[in-house]
């Protein structure tokens, strides 16, 4: 029975994998961590820690770790390239597992979307993505995840090519540009649509979640197989065997 710390416990996140724990016959909460609680305690009771919180707490989060190894699984998305440094560096010493999807649908979507960009090199790529009203990040970070696979399989700079607004007058769309685009409203729990466009016909690849529990019981089954792991940094292709 492995113990599972759970970081970030407040959150919508943090309290659907709780109640999928309940169910769990592998696995059990070991604690539930917010602000201001001991972080000490968390890292002492946990076999392993699954962190949903926000940029600022997943980066405190390995902060922490630098001194105190654990298997980390990190979901949280709008992570800046100072903690993804971070991430880097603590995986030479521990094994992290960090996806800004925990979907077996989405690492499929992800697997497509690369082999369509190269297969399809003359078509248009626009992606969006639908949330409920409450998402604090945009784009989002499987839309993201997404539009950089797809910069890569074109060997496109993702930084130069990404478009993220259109406004006004703006000239006509360049070959190379990679719409990822975002709607927010109503409970929408997650709706990645990504479009390949060509002159009299199109292409699009879609996933719809329709639950949370769809990533609480992934980040559960991932963090039971990264107790078993060694120091590096995982991701979900790691995980399925993509």
């Amino acid at each position: 029975m492995i113990s599972i710390g759970i970081y970030g416990a407040k959150g919508r996140m943090g309290k659907q994998i709780q109640e999928c724990l309940e169910n769990e016959n592998n696995a059990k909460t070991a604690m539930l961590y917010d602000k201001g609680d001991d972080i000490n305690k968390l890292f002492e009771k946990s076999d392993v820690i699954i962190d949903f919180s926000s940029p600022e707490g997943t980066y405190e989060l390995l902060n922490y770790a630098k001194t105190n190894s654990k298997p980390l699984v990190i979901g949280t998305t709008g992570l800046d390239s100072k903690t993804i440094d971070l991430i880097n560096d603590l995986s030479k010493t521990m094994p992290i597992f960090y996806a800004t999807n925990m979907s077996l649908g989405v690492a499929v979507l992800n697997h497509l979307v690369g082999k369509a960009s190269a297969m399809l090199e003359n078509f248009d790529i626009e992606i969006v993505e639908m949330h409920h009203r409450h998402k604090k990040d945009a784009p989002s970070g499987t839309a993201m995840t997404l539009a950089q696979n797809a910069a890569k399989a074109r060997n496109l700079d993702f930084e130069k090519v990404r478009v993220s607004t259109r406004d006004g007058i703006i000239g006509e769309r360049d070959k190379n540009e990679i719409a990822v685009m975002s709607l927010r409203g109503g409970d929408i729990v997650g709706r990645h649509t990504v479009g390949f466009y060509e002159d009299g016909e199109f292409l699009e690849l879609s996933h719809v979640a329709t639950s949370r529990a769809t990533f609480a019981k992934g980040a559960i089954k991932i963090a039971i197989w990264l107790k078993e792991q060694n120091p590096k940094l995982y991701s979900i292709n790691d995980f399925l065997g993509i």
